[in-house]
């Protein structure tokens, strides 16, 4: 039979920990028992790897929801069957033979997930071959970039760190054309793995600066053009900021408030492709608070010559 584990209780949270909860509880136990922390403590490794492993399950929505439909066989006692209702799940108890030996994870998760990870987020363990070493878990950092640093990529000093190691100092480039939620891939500088095994990745995922001058709709940046009552009607020229530097629309006569003009291949890269997005200004109609005597005057003329008008079509 196979041990049933408790992941909720390996991490010390409830079976309604939040997503931020199971991760708080995982980063205090993992600096805790990390083995760089505890060299030649074997207790310590395992309960690093128990940790781990609890990690890898709660964290993942599908791998806790296909758990968690264990339903009240997780109080069963020591030894774990599967309920009968596990509709789409299929767990193959025989044949395990020497499989777990050497692994990253216990019997139990490779009977309720499969051999795990031929390239997943933590790594090879026996799904690539028996006896290999675990590959260090996947880590994840944000990172925040401008506007333009989206445009034209830039190069970021970081100051990454584990549980028993010193801080080390990476250049990471970022390329252009990459977009807020989006993830960039540093190979080799993610977390530490048990034994002599390779490091996993660090991901940084993209967050994007609010911008005074710039939004941002997916490959198109949109910004406004303030123009008075006078250019709305009668048309006329405006200067706008875009990536390469000013640029002179033309403001068709007749622009109603919120008209979208379009300048073609003037906003954000693609990852690796030539083409850009498009330049989106919106026109934004003002309306002076206050105005001198002359201009009084001209919008009451104005507005004598709108009454006229339409008394002569209503006659």
């Amino acid at each position: 039979m196979v041990k049933y584990k408790d992941y909720y209780n390996t991490l010390g949270v409830a079976r309604q920990a939040t997503e931020k909860e199971i991760k708080t509880a995982y980063r205090k136990l993992a600096r805790q028992f990390h083995p760089d922390a505890n060299p030649g403590n074997k207790d310590a490794e395992e309960k690093f790897k128990e940790i781990t492993e609890a990690y890898e399950v709660l964290k993942d929505a599908d791998k806790r929801k296909k758990y968690d439909m264990l339903g009240s066989n997780w109080k069963a006692g020591s030894d774990f069957h599967p309920p009968p209702d596990m509709g789409g799940f299929t767990f193959d108890f025989g044949g395990l033979g020497d499989m777990g030996r050497g692994s990253a994870f216990s019997d139990f998760f490779e009977v309720l997930f499969g051999a795990p990870f031929g390239g997943g987020p933590m790594g090879a363990g026996r799904g690539a071959r028996a006896g290999a070493p675990a590959r260090g878990q996947d880590q994840e950092a944000d990172i925040e970039l401008s506007v333009e640093e989206l445009a034209r990529g830039t190069t970021r000093t970081l100051q990454i760190s584990a549980p028993g190691v010193k801080q080390k100092t990476l250049e990471v480039k970022i390329p252009a054309g990459v977009r807020g939620g989006s993830k960039v891939r540093v190979p080799g500088e993610g977390g530490l793995s048990i034994g002599s095994g390779n490091r996993g990745d660090l991901y940084l995922k993209v967050k994007l600066k609010s911008h005074p001058y710039y939004q941002v709709e997916g490959d198109n940046l949109v910004t406004e053009v303030r123009v008075s009552p006078s250019q709305a009607v009668l048309g006329g020229e405006a200067t706008v900021q875009t990536l390469d530097g000013p640029v002179k629309i033309v403001i068709p006569a007749g622009s109603q408030p919120d008209r979208l003009l379009r300048l073609r291949g003037r906003g954000l890269p693609r990852i690796k492709q030539e083409e850009r997005g498009d330049h989106l200004v919106r026109v934004k109609l003002v309306i002076p608070k206050e105005v001198n005597s002359e201009q009084k005057q001209l919008y009451e003329q104005l507005a004598k010559l709108e009454r006229d008008l339409e008394s002569a079509s209503a006659g």
